[in-house]
C-alpha cells in the first residue's frame, strides 16, 4: 500500500497552524476586548479529561499494536510533540494528536501537553487530514473519506478540498473513485490487502458481481496488479475484447489510452473493432467531469 508522499502536501500542518494562530498581543493600553477563546491561545497543559475527539477525524481506525508502542514510548520519554486542540464551549476539541491523547488516558496521567488555536470546523477537519496523511500514513480508504467529507460536510468543491489539504486536483478525484468500490473490497484496500493499483484495476469491471470475484481471486491466488490486468483480458472482463485484435493493434491501442489517459487526467478505455468502436473516460462526479470538458477543449 503507497504511503503518501510529504513533498506533495504544501506548507504543512505546522505551517498552516502557524498562519492559523493570533497574532502577537498589542500594547495592554491600546487592547481591544479579546474574545474568551482567543486568550487561551498557545501552549498549556490541559487535563486530560475536558478533551473530546475530532468528529471530523479521518482515521476510522487506530490500531492496537501500535498505539501499545507509543505509550511504552511516551512512559520511557515522556510527550516529544504536544497535541493541537480548539475550545468548543467549556472543553478541548482535538485538531491532532488522537493517538498521543488516548496514550495519555492509558497512562492515567491528568493533563497533557496542547497548543491551543481558534480554528473553523472545515479548518479542523483539513487539519485533521493534513496531520494524518504526513505523520501517520493514512490508508487509501480513509483517506478517500477523509476527502469525500470534507466535500460533503463543508460544501467543497474538489478543487477547493485539494487546495486545502496541498493535494492535485486529480489526485483527489482518483482517491474519491475508491469509494465506489463494494464495502468489501474497501476492506481489502484498507488493511493492505489489496493494492491501490489492484483497485484501479478492478474499477475498470463494470459488473459488480465480476468485481468481487475477481477481487477475491486475487486474495486467494496472490495475483499482482500485471497478474489481474492479464487475467481481465483472457477472462473477457475490462480490456478483454482486445484478445482477438492483432499484437501489433492491440499494442497500438494499449499505448493510444496510455496517452489519453495521461493527457486528461481520467482512466480511459478503447472498444474498438475494425469498423466501429468507443472511447471510454471514467470521472468522479461533476467537478471531475467538468476538468475532463475543459481538458479535451469543449466550450459549453
Amino acid at each position: 500500500m503507497a504511503t503518501p508522499s510529504k513533498s506533495r502536501l504544501g506548507r504543512g500542518l505546522g505551517a498552516l497552524i502557524t498562519s492559523g494562530a493570533p497574532a502577537p498581543k498589542p500594547a495592554a493600553a491600546a487592547a481591544p476586548a479579546v474574545p474568551p477563546a482567543d486568550m487561551l491561545a498557545g501552549y498549556r497543559e490541559i487535563p486530560v479529561h475536558v478533551i473530546e475527539p475530532n468528529p471530523y477525524q479521518p482515521r476510522r481506525d487506530i490500531d492496537a499494536e501500535q498505539l501499545s508502542d507509543l505509550v511504552e514510548s511516551i512512559r520511557a520519554e515522556g510527550l516529544l510533540q504536544p497535541i493541537v486542540v480548539r475550545p468548543v464551549g467549556d472543553r478541548f476539541q482535538l485538531i491532532a494528536g488522537e493517538r498521543r491523547w488516548r496514550a495519555f488516558q492509558q497512562l492515567k496521567l491528568k493533563s497533557i501537553p496542547a497548543r491551543v488555536m481558534t480554528s473553523s470546523d472545515a479548518s479542523s477537519a483539513s487539519l485533521a487530514l493534513i496531520e494524518n496523511l504526513q505523520r501517520e500514513g493514512l490508508n487509501p480508504i480513509d483517506e478517500a473519506h477523509g476527502y469525500a467529507s470534507l466535500i460533503r460536510d463543508f460544501d467543497l468543491t474538489q478543487d477547493a478540498a485539494a487546495q486545502r489539504v496541498g493535494k492535485g486536483r486529480a489526485t483527489v478525484a482518483n482517491s474519491l473513485r475508491l469509494l465506489a468500490l463494494e464495502a468489501e473490497i474497501q476492506g481489502y484496500v484498507g488493511k493492505g490487502m489489496l493494492s491501490v493499483g489492484h483497485a484501479k484495476v478492478l474499477l475498470g469491471v463494470e459488473n459488480s458481481a465480476e468485481r468481487m470475484v475477481l477481487a477475491r481471486r486475487t486474495l486467494e491466488q496472490g495475483l499482482s496488479v500485471r497478474a489481474l490486468e492479464d487475467l481481465l483480458k483472457h477472462s473477457g472482463g475490462g480490456a478483454g475484447k482486445k484478445r482477438r485484435l492483432p499484437a501489433a493493434t492491440a499494442t497500438a491501442l494499449s499505448d493510444i489510452e496510455k496517452k489519453l489517459t495521461s493527457h486528461l487526467g481520467a482512466r480511459t478505455t478503447l472498444r474498438h473493432s475494425p469498423k466501429r468502436g468507443r472511447i471510454i473516460i471514467e470521472y468522479a462526479g461533476n467537478e471531475d467531469l467538468q476538468r475532463v470538458i475543459e481538458k479535451m477543449g469543449v466550450t459549453l
